[in-house]
């Protein structure tokens, strides 16, 4: 390690922030919370009506703490281990140790659990009590809960959602069980060591609920519940690990930011799992007013999946699936705005209809339509994943993505172009702009992918669709040659956040080494310094695409302050405002490692790779990529790359992988076990 020995995967402390809402979160994609708070919540259950609709409250039996009572002179340490996805809180005498352990199970994903185990460390025959603080109530401002009977132990509770998303629409029925959970815990004088388990299973129908429990019964039986669990994250961690030889800052940012997103995504083999897309809080935050109350943005698509996508295409493949279930919402957005095909949500929960609170943003901030489908042609291009488009729905969705763009273009007679009018883009200082520059090119990408889909689909091209893509406009000052970032900008106008950067990725508008620089200088001194956690990640990888090294990692040294301590927790904005957990900045500063550091970019034809990373970075390896069915690993220094194919596809392509040195044209064959040392090279990639 390059900074003496301590360990970047586990992040401990002597004491709590003062602020709760930067406690460390433990969630999987079906439960989550943040360590001692009275609530937990569901993916995909939320409560109140469109604009008011948030993640419903459910109140957490996992919200305890452990005390003991008149003792003096006793260690506290708590303690994140993003290695198991464990959540610990020990307390140390001389003559015991008690350690207390939260998490909500990664594997098992309707089940949450702590242990509480004493442990004596002397040779005492003393009882020795802890006391346990639970402020439980089972009540909810959201759910209209109801006693049953007790099973197996567990008391049980259940009811309904209180109010619908849409009028008619659903409420869902939550089910849970729990341990009783006493107030004291004795290991008797003849005990050396005891553990105590507890359980709270949170379902929708009372059958799953109870075969959780039963489960997790049988698993604290055989002694296995928590390994069962660390097993699950061991594996999740073997197949997606990014290891840097460089200062310890940096490699516990990106430690942090895999574990807060992973936490969230799918397990693997569950392929009934029905998932609800990731919120910029996660599932530990959303109750309303917080958090953006749990919705689902762009941040999901354009933000977090990338880095999702890289390493568990299926789990990329369920957010997606999220956004093929909501489509009808979608579509009915549209219509209701007067335009053709499916507009998506600035803000969705359960059923695609637009919940934002404010009105503007929902109307005008469209460009969250192309964001979805960017996604999908980044799935398709890693995956050649077409069932997902002939049979499970994705055809749909593309074809009404382009049919919106098409009837939200207008023809203007004097440029001879399409206009966009009237929008919100990523910089929401400004509204109400014509062509916005961002907005246009997501509506060109998601044109000729949709093109490009019903090609290999077998299906007729409408002409619309080539027409508006290739004719509309794309505005750039000729002179300045630069993007403006909408008609009418001014050079010097303020910026919130990251816009016309996304050009250059992850867009990737086809523009001049020239025209890249000229759109990160005339933008990087005008954007808000304390806006949102994501912008520097973008600048970052700008200034790594044009090899100014030194600037992309002043860029990305702004993104440190929104990083809290103990726990590595992000907040939206770096004086501490806005949405924290922010899952959007930490998926923005991935990006800037997996596809900044490395030069990443992914095609319909290939995995590009340029690296160019900083001097105090003396070497990057990254396992676990997926790309056409395989499993590779890249391990970059400064004087050469290795590029090792970990794990092949059962049914391998008639096009094996090949790497190729684009300088050259030099080709080499890419099978399982075979290295491929060379040295740094720009613009090399592997194709099929």
């Amino acid at each position: 390690m390059a900074d003496g020995k301590e360990d970047p995967t586990v992040f401990s402390s002597t004491s709590l922030p003062l602020d709760p809402r930067l406690l460390a979160t433990v969630t999987n994609a079906y439960l989550g919370t943040r360590v001692y708070r009275d609530i937990l919540h569901i993916n995909g259950v939320y409560n109140g009506a469109v604009g008011d609709t948030h993640r419903a409250d459910i109140p957490s039996p996992v919200n305890v703490r452990v005390m003991v009572p008149g003792a003096d002179s006793l260690a506290e340490t708590f303690t994140l281990n993003t290695q198991t996805g464990t959540f610990s809180h020990v307390l140390r005498s001389t003559d015991y140790t008690v350690t207390h352990q939260i998490y909500a199970h990664r594997s098992l994903v309707h089940l949450m659990a702590f242990s509480v185990t004493i442990q004596r460390s002397a040779r005492t025959t003393q009882p020795i009590t802890v006391c346990l603080q639970t402020p439980f109530v089972p009540k909810s401002q959201d759910l209209d809960l109801n006693r049953g009977l007790d099973f197996q132990g567990a008391h049980y509770i259940h009811g309904k959602t209180l109010v619908p998303e849409v009028e008619g629409g659903p409420r869902p029925t939550v089910h849970m069980l729990w341990t009783p959970v006493p107030q004291a815990l004795t290991l008797c004088g003849e005990e050396q060591e005891r553990s105590w388990e507890f359980l709270t299973a949170v379902a929708e129908s009372q059958e799953e609920v109870k075969r959780s429990y039963s489960d997790g019964l049988a698993l604290i039986a055989a002694g296995s519940l928590h390994s069962s669990h660390a097993h699950a994250w061991a594996a999740l961690w073997r197949d997606s690990c990014v290891d840097l030889d460089g200062p310890l800052p940096l490699r516990q940012a990106v430690y942090g930011c895999l574990y807060y997103l992973l936490s969230a995504i799918p397990p693997r083999g569950n392929p009934g799992f029905l998932f609800h897309g990731i919120s910029p809080g996660g599932l530990s935050n959303g109750t309303r007013g917080e958090d953006y109350w749990g919705h689902v943005f762009w941040d999901q698509d354009t933000w977090m999946l990338p880095n999702i996508l890289l390493f568990y295409p299926e789990a990329a493949r369920a957010i997606l699936e999220y956004r093929i279930r909501t489509l009808e919402g979608a579509l009915r957005n549209a219509w209701e705005q007067g335009y053709k095909g499916a507009k998506f949500p600035w803000e969705s929960a359960a059923t695609g209809r637009e919940v934002c609170p404010e009105e503007i943003y929902g109307a005008q901030e469209i460009h969250v339509t192309g964001d979805v489908l960017m996604a999908f042609e980044q799935y398709y291009c890693t995956t050649l994943d077409q069932k997902l488009f002939r049979e499970d729905g994705g055809w749909k969705l593309v074809d009404a993505v382009a049919q919106y763009w098409c009837s939200r273009m207008v023809w203007n007679e004097e440029e001879q172009c399409y206009h966009i009018k009237g929008v919100m883009p990523p910089d929401e200082y400004h509204c109400r702009v014509d062509n916005s520059a961002y907005t246009n090119v997501v509506a060109q990408r998601s044109l000729k992918f949709a093109a490009d889909v019903a090609q290999d689909l077998l299906i007729p091209v409408p002409e619309e669709w080539v027409d508006c893509a290739k004719k509309v406009k794309v505005p750039f000052d000729a002179e300045k040659k630069y993007h403006p970032e909408y008609d009418g900008y001014s050079p010097g106008e303020p910026v919130k956040q990251a816009d016309v950067v996304l050009l250059g990725f992850p867009l990737m508008h086809p523009m001049s080494s020239e025209v890249r620089r000229n759109d990160l200088e005339m933008y990087e001194p005008v954007t808000e310094l304390s806006g949102p956690a994501m912008t520097w990640s973008m600048f970052a990888v700008g200034w790594l695409e044009l090899k100014e090294v030194q600037r992309a990692q002043s860029q990305l040294r702004k993104c440190f302050s929104n990083i809290t301590e103990p726990f590595k927790i992000w907040v939206e904005n770096s004086d501490g405002s806005g949405a924290v957990n922010f899952l959007t900045g930490m998926g923005g500063f991935l990006q800037a490692v997996l596809f900044g550091y490395t030069g990443f970019r992914i095609t319909r034809s290939s995995l590009c790779f340029d690296p160019a990373f900083p001097d105090d970075v003396n070497k990057l390896s990254i396992t676990g990529v997926s790309y056409v069915g395989n499993k590779l690993k890249f391990t970059i220094t400064k004087e050469e790359m290795r590029i090792e194919v970990t794990e092949c596809p059962r049914n391998p392509p008639a096009s094996p992988l090949e790497a190729v040195l684009e300088e050259s044209g030099q080709r080499f064959p890419l099978r399982e076990e075979h290295l491929l040392p060379h040295g740094r090279r720009l613009d090399s990639e592997v194709a099929h």
